[in-house]
């Protein structure tokens, strides 16, 4: 037996204790409808979401979001910056047949005389502004060397392709 606020009572029963109500406004919980009591523990579902499915849908919502804006951002770039990568694309890989070039010991003087000497020969009307070193290809020996040379001008654009042997640096093609 326990002794409780009412009285001895048993052991592991637990006993409500039922307050009559203060004001007339307490009693205003019963017109919402029945209590828990009322329903059946087997048939009730909760009619929300529970935090973490809240948490996850906003984590999910927020990431498709930032996705959908880098790919926009990306976009956008990529539009507005095509001509200048392109154009810095080719200067840098002018640059790096320059160099490439001049370490492995080319004259770059020499190659631009054959190069000019057989445009002449075979475009003599072709006027150019400029001659751009586009390609080397250096090869084992020097018989299998290669360069080529665009040259850029009003009139559009003409490759000159030379090749190195015993005699120096003479054209194997010019188109």
């Amino acid at each position: 037996m326990v002794l409780g606020p009412r009285g001895p009572g048993r052991v592991g029963r637990r006993r409500i204790i039922f307050v009559a109500p203060r004001s007339p406004t307490a009693n205003a919980w019963r017109d919402l409808g029945p209590g828990p009591a009322a329903y059946d523990a087997n048939s009730y579902t909760p009619a929300g979401m529970s935090t973490l499915a809240i948490i996850l849908i906003v984590i999910a919502v927020i990431l498709t979001l930032a996705l959908v804006g880098g790919l926009l951002a990306t976009r956008k770039r990529a539009q507005a910056g095509a001509a200048d990568y392109s154009r810095h694309v080719a200067a840098a890989d002018q640059a790096l047949e320059q160099a490439r070039a001049a370490d492995r010991g080319w004259d770059r003087a020499l190659l631009e005389d054959a190069a000019r000497s057989a445009l002449s020969e075979q475009h003599p009307d072709f006027a150019y502004d400029g001659l751009h070193l586009v390609l080397v290809d250096d090869r084992p020996g020097i018989d299998e060397d290669r360069a080529q040379f665009a040259a850029v001008g009003s009139g559009g654009e003409r490759r000159v392709v030379l090749v190195r042997g015993a005699a120096g640096w003479s054209a194997e093609h010019a188109g």
